[in-house]
């Protein structure tokens, strides 16, 4: 058996800290065969490197596992010092200078253009997409000595049942609680949706891979008796899949009577009013939903599959309900011109007692539809190099004219944030008055209702 130190490299914090759960899910399958595991999180460590080399010594790995949450923050008007590979480039050397370890690298942004990020960063091995089978293999290789190859990656997708639950910090779970208020949890992997711009399909396959309902619940009551979770997030990249696990899943928490709070990402598609009852009994007290554009046409641009009108049949009926909504609108893109950038802003306005977080231009990643629609309509060459940021913008509208007409939409409103930087700006002056959790939440009133659950300050 090896001894494996587990790194997230993870360094950003916006719009809040959240907890490395790909690295606590590899620990517990490693653990379980009898590896002997060590957690580092970079983050939490107050991105020490004294503090790493330290532990590292201390442990003197065989294996050195690092996590690549974010290439870089996916913001059109960010510098260089989001640009994360640089920093991970330095993590790798300061291993290599520290211990005589191996140095396999894996997570979400590592799959997104493995070699391309395995060269730069000058680690020994790469995992592509799921690691809970493939790592372990890999290790025992290297334990007979024999040849792995730098690329590594699954044969096949794992089914629900084999889709472990995290190995969890309490050191971390206290960090991550008091910084953001809330521990994430995934109730299923991959997207069978084709947004233009998304990476969820290629990382994570084109379907809906759901874990077992009760092995979900038995986390979220785990992380209530053990750390005293009492708000969650759920990472899935849609909550609400049209076969209705999600609804299973709400129906579960309400029988075993676990009182919890959470929120996740929703498709403003196919919600009805008897649904989000049941999901509000659960304890779902806020939505994101990724609505990512605002008028037909350049939701056709996106390839989202749902028109505006069902965004605000869904937001109404979120509304009904009273729970606050946050969209997500990504300006710029595919078929965006001034007379729809006009449309989706007065779209957008229709959108009452809501939040609107805007962006400028989309991110292009490789293994993503977009990649050939800029080809095609001259925003990008064909040998384009997207390891460092690269935007879509549509040609048929000027960048700088279109984000002074957002701006001058969304003056003087508290809810509409843009640009991405100024909702960092607010949510930062609130965790400094002692608010802590997703925090766009407290933006929006029912009437005389106090927030109840919502309004959480330290101590």
């Amino acid at each position: 058996m090896s001894r494996v130190f587990m790194l997230s490299s993870n360094i950003a914090s916006e719009p809040y800290p959240v907890y490395p759960l790909g690295m606590a899910i590899i620990a517990g399958v490693l653990e379980q065969q009898g590896h002997e595991v060590q957690q580092f999180d970079f983050l939490v460590h107050e991105q020490s490197h004294s503090k790493l080399c330290e532990q590292l010594r201390q442990f003197q790995p065989d294996i050195v596992a690092m996590s690549l949450r974010n290439i870089d923050n996916v913001d059109s008007f960010s510098s260089d010092d989001n640009w994360y590979l640089a920093d991970a480039r330095k993590l790798v050397a300061e291993i290599k200078g520290c211990v005589d370890s191996v140095v396999i690298v894996g997570g979400p942004a590592f799959s997104i253009m493995p070699k391309e990020i395995l060269d730069y960063l000058q680690a020994d091995y790469g995992v592509v997409g799921e690691g809970e089978v493939i790592v372990g293999e890999m290790i025992a290789a290297l334990e007979r000595g024999e040849k792995v190859e730098r690329l590594n990656s699954s044969p096949t997708p794992l089914n629900g049942s084999q889709m472990q639950g995290p190995s969890l910090i309490p050191e971390y779970v206290e960090y991550y609680q008091q910084r953001s208020g809330m521990v994430n949890l995934q109730s299923k992997r991959g997207c069978p949706y084709h947004c233009i711009y998304c990476t969820y399909p290629g990382l994570e396959g084109n379907s809906f891979r759901p874990r077992e309902v009760e092995a979900v619940v038995d986390d979220i009551e785990r992380m209530q008796r053990d750390y005293s979770t009492d708000h969650l997030f759920f990472t899935d990249s849609i909550f609400n899949d049209s076969s209705g696990h999600y609804l299973t899943l709400v129906e579960e928490i309400l029988r075993r009577d676990i009182s919890i709070n959470w929120c996740g990402f929703f498709r403003p598609q196919g919600l009805t009013e008897e649904n989000l009852a049941l999901l509000k009994r659960s304890g779902l007290y806020a939505m994101e939903m990724g609505t990512d554009a605002g008028c037909d046409r350049t939701l056709a641009g996106l390839n989202k599959g749902f028109t505006f009108a069902e965004v605000k049949r869904c937001h109404q009926l979120a509304m009904a309900a009273e729970i606050p909504c946050a969209h997500f609108i990504m300006f710029g893109g595919p078929e965006e011109t001034p007379d729809t950038l006009k449309e989706g802003l007065n779209n957008i306005a229709q959108l009452e007692n809501t939040v609107v977080f805007a962006f400028s231009g989309i991110r292009i990643f490789p293994k993503s539809p977009l990649v050939q629609r800029a080809i095609a309509d001259g925003v990008v060459s064909a040998d384009v190099d997207l390891i460092k940021p690269v935007y879509y913008l549509s040609p048929h509208i000027d960048q700088q004219w279109m984000n002074q007409q957002i701006l001058e939409a969304f003056n003087g409103r508290r809810d509409r944030i843009f640009p991405p930087s100024a909702g960092q700006e607010q949510m930062t002056m609130m965790n400094n008055f002692g608010f802590k959790g997703i925090l766009w939440d407290q933006m929006v009133n029912f009437g005389d209702k106090p927030k109840r659950k919502r309004a959480r300050k330290n101590g």
